[in-house]
């Protein structure tokens, strides 16, 4: 199990942004923020390291196509069977990131983190 990411094949449709339940796909170029579609306030140190404002706007991951934060992908773990970015998209370029493996256990620590119940 691992987090997704988003290959140069992307046709930029947007299929899969709306469908994610952490917030973690935005379009290409566009900045994004820890608190955007999570319970995250104030200052935040992800798994990943470091520390940030949650409402502090981050680096675009890619400028050409869409692209995932590893830091909020949870692989769709606590809220569907599959990724539901993989499932929508037509090109099949939502796929697992060898560079970002995780357990089950740390995609469900990472989705309470990100979650507040």
């Amino acid at each position: 199990i691992m987090a997704i990411k988003i290959t140069d094949e992307c046709i930029n449709c947007g299929a899969c942004e709306p469908e994610c339940p952490n917030n973690a796909i935005y379009e290409g170029a566009q900045e994004w923020r820890f608190s955007e579609g999570t319970s995250l306030t104030g200052m935040v140190k992800p798994k990943s390291g470091g520390e940030y404002d949650a409402d502090e706007p981050q680096e675009p991951v890619d400028y050409d196509v869409f692209y995932i934060v590893t830091d909020k992908c949870t692989e769709c773990i606590g809220f569907h069977e599959e990724p539901q970015c993989a499932e929508v998209c037509p090109v099949d370029c939502c796929v697992a990131d060898e560079d970002n493996v995780e357990s089950e256990e740390e995609l469900m620590s990472k989705k309470d983190f990100l979650h507040i119940d």
